[in-house]
């Protein structure tokens, strides 16, 4: 579990990714083994919330991302899952509304960027062409 933290330290986000890479066993297993989609938007939102910390510059998030600890929170999550814990997956149930409502948020500012860059060139060969 520390390997994510020791990962972290190479630099230009590559750690990080190299890191959220080994994190997908979380996700695979969440999706398709206990096929809960709950659980699966908890353990990504674990994930994306440390990959967002440890992208923080000058060693910064690498400090972040060695006390945020995301593979044993999402392992924690996975075991009070099966072991039906209540309190696990009143956790589960709360991490999954935040990470549906930025899933919804993300894609509503792609689609804002998309329109954007649309206009943009619309304009651009309006002037360019008339």
């Amino acid at each position: 579990y520390q390997l994510d933290a020791i990962l972290g330290l190479i630099p230009g986000g590559i750690g990080d990714f190299v890191a959220a890479f080994f994190a997908l066993a979380h996700i695979f297993f969440g999706a398709f083994k206990l096929r809960s989609i709950p659980l699966t938007l908890a353990l990504l939102n674990n994930m994306l919330r440390d990959i967002l910390l440890g992208l923080l510059p000058f060693y910064v998030g690498d400090v972040i991302d060695f006390l945020h600890k995301a593979n044993k929170k999402n392992m924690a999550l996975i075991d009070g899952f099966v072991n039906d814990d209540k309190e696990i997956i009143r956790r589960v149930n709360q991490k999954a509304i935040q990470a549906a409502v930025v899933f919804i948020f993300l894609i509503f500012c792609i689609c804002i960027v998309i329109w954007l860059l649309a206009y943009i060139v619309k304009e651009i060969g309006s002037h360019l062409f008339t």
